[in-house]
């Protein structure tokens, strides 16, 4: 069984190489990571007052009552439920999905949905050990948000070449992308280098960071002028700019 924050959609991608595009999304509970240097306010069920990412939902244990926990049948059950006439992406979500990568159930989602022809997106931290023995396995593309040191996760565990090396050299169209304030700007340069000399040729993407649009506005032109200034490219937080932080759009 899968531990499911929640399934929603149609929306569209709001971040990375797809953005626009119509998509459900899978978001999983669990996270090996906390990243409380992003700075995300908020409160426990039982008044707890945290920091944390903007999905710190499906982060944080505390919240766990309100995962439920289905199988692949079931998800593919519901999403059939919401999903429209025309064909959508599938994008799995957390959380941190590759927690679950072991998982049979797990296992059986991915290959539904990359045997019936839908575009399968995983969004990982990618800090997790993982093979890609299955064919279609291989069709997954990975939306990699490798967390830099402003999230305040150590090196050691947050930056697993092994793993994105595996990535890679084995799916077609997988990426990079990194979460950037214009306070940060000049250490995540230095960071993301030493992380591009470890790994191959890869599509490397800058993203502002925010929970809400008044945040993504002060940082989007000096995440722009950095991507500019290294050949990145630069990609907007869509949901995040329309939305802000609400769930379930």
């Amino acid at each position: 069984m899968l531990e499911i924050n929640e399934i929603f959609g149609p929306t569209i991608q709001g971040e990375g190489k797809l953005v626009g595009s119509p998509s459900i999304f899978i978001r999983v509970g669990k996270c090996n990571f906390r990243c409380e240097g992003f700075n995300v306010e908020y409160e426990t069920p039982s008044g707890i007052k945290k920091c944390s990412c903007d999905t710190y939902y499906a982060v944080d244990p505390a919240f766990k009552d309100q995962w439920q926990k289905m199988s692949a049948e079931n998800i593919i059950n519901k999403i059939s439920k919401i999903e429209p006439k025309y064909k959508i992406d599938i994008v799995i979500t957390g959380g941190e999905p590759l927690l679950y990568w072991k998982n049979d159930e797990f296992q059986k989602l991915l290959r539904y949905y990359i045997e019936n022809n839908y575009k399968v997106t995983i969004e990982t931290n990618a800090s997790l050990d993982i093979t890609l023995d299955k064919s279609y396995q291989k069709e997954i593309i990975f939306s990699m948000s490798v967390k830099l040191s402003n999230s305040l996760e150590p090196l050691k565990k947050r930056v697993n070449t092994t793993t994105l090396n595996t990535i890679i050299d084995k799916t077609k169209n997988s990426y990079l992308k990194f979460v950037v304030d214009k306070n940060f700007k000049k250490q995540a340069e230095e960071e993301i280098k030493n992380i591009l000399l470890q790994i191959p040729r890869t599509e490397v993407y800058l993203m502002p960071m925010g929970d809400t649009a008044e945040q993504i506005n002060q940082n989007s032109e000096a995440v722009i002028n950095l991507a500019i200034k290294n050949g990145f490219k630069y990609c907007d937080r869509l949901h995040i700019r329309v939305w802000d932080n609400k769930r379930g759009v």
